[in-house]
């Protein structure tokens, strides 16, 4: 009876029985409102067309119109690149945009086929093209398991596990990718015939195969590529002040398209046999939509496991561009639900003979430049794919191979990342640069699926041997503890002003928990601060059709008991406190920016940004990365063209006390273009991490 009685009360004692009792009550209440809020949650367009303002109806058709002609060539291009017969490419095509209406977070992101998943998903297609199965039934598999994966990470919000993948890898294993991608399509453009597979043998059999290169094609194909170029630039360099330029730049694939099919469909037309043609064509073939099907479970189990690099590479591009155009026109986005959508459209598209779609940078730009105004534009996108599919197939037929590969090759030429970026991995951190080599090196010659597991198994391991052999460091004097934890103390300021916020890194930050950093410092500065009046979330502001991001702010008030947001002070001061960040990496690096970026937008440019505590060895990391970091006291006079600068303080009460600066943020629209650009480069995926967790003081 004794242990009856000791085991009871043990377990009335015991902290964790308790704290599990205590969750699960909790979790019980709250599970009615939070499952409705749960659903709703999944479509968004619940919350955002109640407030649709119809005067926008025209910026949405436009936007959509544009983007349906340039999703139509890409489509066709991009299933090219996947090696299934090009029509899949449209059919691919219609439904996510659809889908993307109801379920999507952003106004801007435009999803369908893109060259990554069409190179990962051609992989897997030569490994299985001696089965009993067709290249797009292959293709089909693939989109299916990357919705499973997508809606299990995005149903379950497992989107941190995307984190482990850095920047760094995801420059190499991009630029590789579009390596790749471009030298598949020399033969096509050089209108030559028997070229291997394989990096090392595509490179030599081109040069073998020269002397024998079609010239029509060589032709057709180069007179492409410089077409595409000069839309482009005449886009760049007068699109702005000329509406019909700018139409004609965005627009210029399906010009190319235009103009070529005609040139192929005159000069062949009359030659009877394919084998006769002057130069090769798509011959697309196809009598509409194909019936649904679903993709049989033989090679579902067949696909599984090779779909998992398809899925993290379309899922990380995907949620970087939805963040980043975002951020560009200020609103909020969801990443669990964009995976969550990116995993429903891939698994329902599958059943209409689809590969694999995703965001697309090209297509996303062009939308957020047509100042679209809502995802309602999808609809339209939709409407388009749906009249090419049934009313210009058999115009589609005469389109020449050599046009597609050009289409396709300045299409993927800016993924590629410049030596310039390696090289600050190499200043900013060796171990960044190694993750980036061999995800670049392995994926270019030997796959895609090693070369992304390579790089990331280098980084873990580099994580986890940093932990075992970290050092114990002394202070010089030999200062005692109780010494050193009176200094600390002594660094915290007596009060602290109401427009200041004080962020405390309890870890190092790097590549796993440096998204989830940002977004819990800009979590707490919306929460407590008011943005400024000059801010774009200011409540006179024009409001946009976005509503997540002012329900998340609300939500987030809640939980901290504020009845009152208009007594909320604005954001002043920012002081990141580094004490115990004994480590950085070049995400850690890249995010902060982002970081830094956003604070503005949303305070306004009289915000101060302070680092205090740093020590040498991360201070030198983020000099290396780039930063211009002055000790706080240290007088600086800023030039107009002067990037900005953060300033340094020995101490946290420092910081704080130190007089204000007027600072703001400085960069042409071209440079922030380039900017964004570059994120489909080196993006990283949404979600949350636990390594890193903020203290606020005040």
């Amino acid at each position: 009876m004794n242990y009856v009685e000791k085991a009871k009360r043990d377990v009335a004692n015991d902290v964790t029985w308790n704290r599990v009792a205590g969750l699960t009550t909790r979790g019980a209440r709250a599970l009615p409102g939070a499952s409705v809020e749960y659903v709703l949650e999944k479509f968004p367009i619940i919350g955002w067309l109640p407030k649709y303002n119809y005067r926008w109806i025209i910026n949405d058709i436009i936007a959509g119109l544009t983007v349906g002609l340039m999703l139509i060539p890409q489509a066709l291009s991009y299933a090219k690149i996947a090696t299934i017969p090009v029509q899949y490419g449209l059919m691919s095509s219609w439904l996510p945009s659809a889908i993307y209406a109801f379920m999507g977070s952003t106004k801007d992101v435009s999803t369908g086929p893109t060259s990554l998943i069409g190179l990962l998903t051609s992989e897997i297609v030569e490994d299985l093209e001696h089965t009993e199965w067709t290249p797009s039934e292959i293709a089909s598999a693939v989109a299916l398991m990357m919705g499973v994966y997508g809606m299990v990470v995005g149903f379950l919000k497992l989107g941190f596990l995307l984190d482990f993948v850095s920047l760094p890898v995801l420059s190499g294993f991009i630029s590789a990718v579009a390596i790749t991608i471009i030298l598949n399509q020399i033969p096509s453009l050089l209108g030559e015939k028997n070229v291997g597979s394989g990096t090392a043998t595509q490179i030599h059999d081109v040069f073998h195969e020269l002397p024998r290169a079609n010239g029509l094609a060589c032709a057709v194909g180069f007179t492409g590529i410089f077409l595409l170029v000069c839309l482009e630039q005449a886009g760049k360099r007068w699109g702005t002040k000329n509406k019909v330029i700018w139409f004609l730049a965005n627009t210029r694939a399906f010009i190319a398209l235009l103009i070529f099919t005609g040139v192929g469909y005159a000069v062949n037309k009359d030659r009877g046999d394919p084998s006769n043609y002057l130069f090769d064509v798509a011959q697309v073939k196809s009598n509409g939509q194909e019936p649904p099907r679903v993709p049989s479970a033989a090679l579902i189990s067949e696909v599984a496991t090779r779909s998992i690099t398809v899925f993290v590479g379309a899922t990380i591009e995907h949620v970087a561009i939805a963040r980043a155009f975002g951020v560009r026109n200020n609103y909020v986005t969801d990443q669990t639900q964009e995976i969550t959508y990116f995993g429903v459209t891939n698994f329902f598209n599958s059943f209409f003979h689809a590969m694999g779609v995703g965001g697309a940078m090209s297509r996303t730009a062009v939308n957020s430049a047509s100042n679209v105004k809502s995802p309602l534009s999808g609809l339209i996108t939709t409407a388009v794919v749906l009249v090419s599919i049934f009313k210009l197939v058999g115009t589609l037929y005469w389109i020449p191979k050599a046009t597609l590969a050009a289409i396709i090759v300045t299409a993927v030429f800016p993924l590629i990342s410049s030596p310039v970026v390696f090289y600050n991995y190499w200043k900013t951190s060796l171990a960044d640069f190694i993750s980036s080599m061999i995800a670049f090196w392995v994926s270019l010659f030997v796959s895609t699926e090693i070369g992304i597991a390579a790089s990331v198994g280098f980084n873990v391991l580099y994580v986890l041997l940093r932990q075992v052999f970290t050092r114990v460091s002394a202070t010089p004097d030999k200062r005692s503890e109780l010494a050193m934890a009176l200094d600390e103390a002594h660094g915290a300021p007596a009060s602290i002003p109401p427009d200041t916020s004080i962020f405390r890194f309890n870890e190092s930050v790097f590549f796993p928990n440096a998204f989830r950093t940002k977004s819990s410092i800009m979590d707490t500065i919306q929460t407590h601060h008011a943005p400024s009046y000059d801010s774009a979330f200011a409540p006179e502001a024009e409001r946009n059709w976005s509503v997540v991001g002012e329900k998340r702010v609300a939500k987030l008030r809640r939980r901290a008991n504020i009845t009152d947001p208009s007594a909320l002070p604005p954001i002043r001061l920012v002081v990141i406190d580094f004490v115990k960040a004994n480590h950085a990496d070049s995400t850690a690096s890249t995010h902060l920016k982002a970081l830094m970026k956003e604070i503005k937008k949303y305070g306004g440019n009289t915000v101060n940004v302070r680092f205090a505590c740093m020590s040498r060895y991360v201070r030198q990391r983020f000099e290396r990365a780039g930063w211009q970091l002055v000790d706080g006291n240290e007088p600086v006079v800023e030039e107009e063209d002067e990037e900005e600068i953060v300033r340094v303080y020995s101490s946290v009460a420092a910081a704080v006390m130190a007089p204000r600066y007027m600072q703001s943020l400085r960069g042409s629209e071209e440079e922030e273009n380039e900017k964004i650009a570059g994120i489909e480069k080196v993006s990283t995926a949404g979600g949350t991490v636990t390594t890193m967790h903020q203290e606020t003081v005040g």
